[in-house]
């Protein structure tokens, strides 16, 4: 059996017990996290393909591929060249930028050759990926800070004393005119403007600068110099990574493979892909509370994408407890709290972890929320607004009562009632959500004995309804 075979056995036995226990959870925080290190060499080429693909969106030209080009290479005596391109755009990191970095370090951990390509040529073009506008160029000062953030943010998922570091600008910088018009003489327009962003803006009206366009042939060329196995990217990349499988083929070489890694989505519910901007986000350098916090906000929906984008858990053992959810021996706040507990436990420690689930158990299983300071919404003021408004405008909790409508959609809000005996938690429906919130709360209270305080929650987020 393999080391990742025998893991996965051992944390098995765990996650058929009883996992509302500290004891527990603590024993598979910590099985499950030493994965984070173990020396997957073991694995058969096919395992190995199939253990990455699990988590991708695709592997290009496919998984039967990368298990026989791992296959060649071991037989050589070698591993695959990996390649993950890093533009140092921003300072602060987010879960959202560790996927690939845990796809890389598997990578690394399976005896591959890694090199951590820093764009600090293309950094000062900017990625148009995505962007409606032209993204203002970065200086060397800016490129050099950020670079140092993201190093230090991502080092508890990655390995950097086994990385190979370049630079894209050692060999763009010294690229001649006439070596550019040669390759472009080879690269259709036709396939430079299959970017459905480019073409967005252009119907808009919208700038498109020549060195936007001419990014995907800047990131291709970085593929030719390294001359690649394997180039890890997000699905919104596939027409740049597959520029660099163009572009190598033109240069002679045998074409890379791609991988393309699933875009997270934020915490908040909406359906909009983890961003700073929008502030549903996990920042790497946040306190050990607020990161489990943050986890126990989101949707329970959203448990089987994070636990696959950010543990080691396989898809066997992802299957097993939602299997237990789904047949109610495991319900979805313990599951969501081992989630949680994954994530702090990966940036800061299995104690933080254990910490943080117990201080969060302290807050959120109170009996009252009396003693807990929260803002309050006078129903004499506000009652004739449905909760989506008063979510979205009078609480800010929600950026629009659009947002605050897709969250009840999910399940995500709920009335508190307190009660003698303890609370009583109702969720609101969607069509509640859009009616007066004062009539919702009438109804709600008439319907519960002996009924006190009542509050709106969505999510981690409290507010008191008098």
């Amino acid at each position: 059996m393999t080391r990742l075979g025998e893991s996965v056995a051992r944390a098995g036995e765990l996650l058929a017990q009883d996992l509302s226990s500290d004891q527990t959870v603590q024993r598979l925080l910590q099985e499950t996290g030493s994965r984070r290190y173990l020396d997957l060499t073991d694995l058969s080429p096919k395992e190995q393909a199939e253990l990455i693909a699990a988590r991708t969106v695709e592997v290009l030209p496919g998984v039967d591929k990368l298990a026989g080009r791992i296959e060649e290479r071991r037989a050589a005596g070698k591993g695959l060249k990996i390649k993950l391109g890093i533009d140092p755009t921003a300072a602060d990191v987010h879960l959202g930028h560790a996927v690939p970095v845990i796809i890389l370090s598997r990578f690394q951990r399976m005896g591959h050759d890694v090199t951590l390509l820093i764009g600090d040529f293309t950094a000062k073009i900017g990625d148009p990926t995505g962007r409606t506008a032209e993204r203002p160029p970065l200086t060397d000062e800016d490129i050099a800070k950020n670079l140092a953030g993201y190093r230090e943010q991502v080092r508890p998922f990655f390995d950097f004393e086994k990385v190979e570091f370049v630079q894209n600008s050692s060999w763009l910088a010294p690229y001649t005119f006439p070596e550019l018009l040669g390759l472009l003489s080879q690269v259709p327009v036709s396939q430079l403007l299959q970017r459905e962003d480019f073409r967005n803006r252009l119907a808009a009206g919208s700038g498109l600068t020549m060195s936007e366009l001419l990014y995907p042939i800047a990131q291709g060329l970085d593929s030719v110099a390294l001359d690649c196995d394997v180039e890890l990217g997000g699905a919104d990349q596939l027409l740049n990574l597959q520029m660099g499988r163009k572009l190598m083929e033109l240069k002679g070489q045998k074409p890379q493979l791609v991988v393309t890694m699933p875009l997270i989505e934020g915490t908040d519910g909406t359906g909009a892909k983890m961003s700073k901007s929008k502030g549903n986000y996990v920042g790497l350098t946040a306190p050990a509370d607020d990161v489990f916090g943050k986890i126990m906000s989101v949707p329970d929906r959203l448990m089987e994408p994070y636990l696959k984008a950010w543990t080691e858990w396989t898809d066997e053992e992802i299957a097993l407890v939602l299997s237990r959810v789904g047949e109610r021996s495991l319900h979805p706040m313990d599951l969501k709290k081992i989630l949680a507990g994954e994530v702090v436990s990966a940036l800061y420690g299995i104690e933080a972890a254990m910490a943080a689930r117990a201080g969060f158990v302290a807050q959120f299983s109170k009996k009252s929320f009396s003693d807990v300071e929260t803002p309050v919404v006078e129903l004499a003021e506000h009652g004739a607004s449905p909760a989506t408004a008063v979510l979205s405008q009078v609480l800010g909790f929600q950026p629009s009562a659009s947002a605050a409508r897709r969250v009840a959609k999910q399940n995500g809000l709920r009335l508190v009632v307190e009660t003698d005996g303890g609370q009583e938690a109702v969720v609101l429906a969607e069509a509640d959500a859009i009616r007066p919130l004062g009539e919702v709360v009438t109804e709600t209270v008439a319907k519960v004995a002996g009924a006190g305080r009542v509050y709106l929650k969505a999510g981690r987020k409290i507010a008191e309804l008098r």
